[in-house]
């Protein structure tokens, strides 16, 4: 049997959400939490953007180091030979890429306006494929856009022209939300079983149906022989009505009814960190967690009907598939109502010391603590807003990467 893995996009479709964004501190921290829950692939960003470039390669550099680990980075771009060059001269040592062009009718004949054919479509893949490995690409993803409005044949001629130069994984992108789940299992299952690749679910939430269709897209998959990745964004964050969540599809392979059985994950999937990261990607982006989110909403595991709270009383499983602890959640968080010293663009040494020392770290020197306090000044520039404890950490015991994470430098 093949298995599930999750390739998360948080960092390059979540960010893509019209209104939101992310600092590069803040993309970084969630490729860390990313690879503490088990996931497979953070797809980390643009290669071709030079704003990123410094950011791309100090996420690089934390995998050399081992921080990043086992998690691997991949960059997304146009499958044009143009954005590979591209890619490679900002990033040279990038090693994984996810390549993506049009494939349906509709955008052939409406986005590219005619000046592009099915058969220009093949042959601009291929020859991005064949740039990527030229330049020493480890793996690369190709991903058909629009492919839940593509033809099945011409699909599966692209999947096919796809692995034949050397592709790793074809990504089905059902990029308007268009599938349901009985479509998306059948034409999942027909790729995986003709094209004999391992196959990519990247779902939108349109119709409501982005976790549904990913669960559903990777049975049929792994029903058809072969690996199955979830792409999946934090929260469900990213563009319009947004992507599959993260932790609600874990918690649909994991506690669905009989699907944990035979439907399993390659790696360990580490479930305790759903809150923890969760929460931080809501204060990353400034989006409120909905009180409803399964597993992480304020009321996933509230109950004021009498019935319920008697039941769950009783036996929390009367009423609650999984519990709490389970998300990692359970402990008090405390919040400040008196006095509060908070980490700002133009805070000062006693401040940021105090603020450090309530985290049991401190500095021998006072000019050690001066040098990540001016690093925590960019920081709240880039981000406009106070840090986190765990962000402070990090620049503390990575003050060099986040130097690097803090570089912008136009052109």
């Amino acid at each position: 049997m093949g298995k599930v893995y999750l390739l998360d996009v948080t960092n390059r479709d979540g960010v893509q959400t019209a209104k939101l964004g992310l600092s590069k501190l803040a993309k970084t921290m969630i490729n860390i939490f990313l690879n503490e829950m088990g996931v497979f692939q953070s797809e980390f960003g643009f290669p071709t953007t030079r704003h990123e470039s410094h950011y791309l390669q100090a996420n690089l550099k934390l995998a050399e180091m081992g921080v990043l680990k086992p998690i691997r980075l991949g960059g997304w771009i146009r499958a044009t030979v143009e954005d590979v060059e591209r890619a490679y001269e900002l990033v040279p040592n990038i090693k994984h890429l996810q390549l993506s062009i049009s494939t349906s009718d509709q955008m052939i004949a409406s986005k590219f306006k005619g000046a592009r054919s099915r058969q220009d479509i093949l042959m601009t893949a291929a020859e991005a494929i064949d740039a990527a490995k030229s330049h020493g690409a480890e793996t690369i993803g190709i991903t058909a856009e629009d492919a839940s409005r593509t033809d099945a044949d011409f699909l599966l001629q692209f999947a096919s022209v796809a692995k034949e130069h050397g592709a790793d994984r074809f990504r089905y992108a059902d990029t308007l939300g268009y599938d349901n789940p009985f479509s998306i299992y059948k034409i999942c299952k027909l790729l995986a079983k003709e094209v004999g690749m391992s196959i990519e679910t990247h779902c939108h939430d349109d119709l409501g149906l982005a976790v549904a269709n990913s669960v559903a897209g990777a049975i049929g998959i792994i029903d058809g022989g072969q690996d199955a990745y979830i792409n999946t964004t934090i929260n469900g964050i990213g563009e319009r009505a947004g992507n599959a969540d993260l932790v609600a599809v874990v918690l649909a392979l994991k506690k669905s009814k009989k699907l944990a059985k035979k439907y399993k994950f390659g790696i360990p999937i580490h479930l305790s960190m759903a809150w923890r990261i969760s929460k931080y990607a809501s204060y990353a982006f400034d989006v409120p967690i909905p009180i409803n989110q399964p597993g992480v909403g304020a009321n996933a595991f509230a109950h004021a009907s009498g019935i319920h709270a008697d039941g769950v009383l009783k036996d929390p499983e009367n009423y609650e598939l999984y519990d709490f602890k389970e998300l990692g959640r359970g402990e008090p968080e405390m919040v400040e109502t008196g006095r509060e010293i908070c980490s700002g663009e133009y805070g000062g040494i006693s401040g940021f010391r105090h603020i450090m020392g309530k985290m049991e770290i401190s500095f021998e020197h006072r000019d050690d603590a001066q040098e990540i306090l001016e690093l925590v000044r960019y920081a709240n520039v880039l981000a406009q807003k106070s840090l986190v404890a765990d962000e402070l950490r990090f620049i503390t015991r990575y003050p060099d990467i986040a130097k690097e994470l803090l570089t912008l430098t136009p052109p």
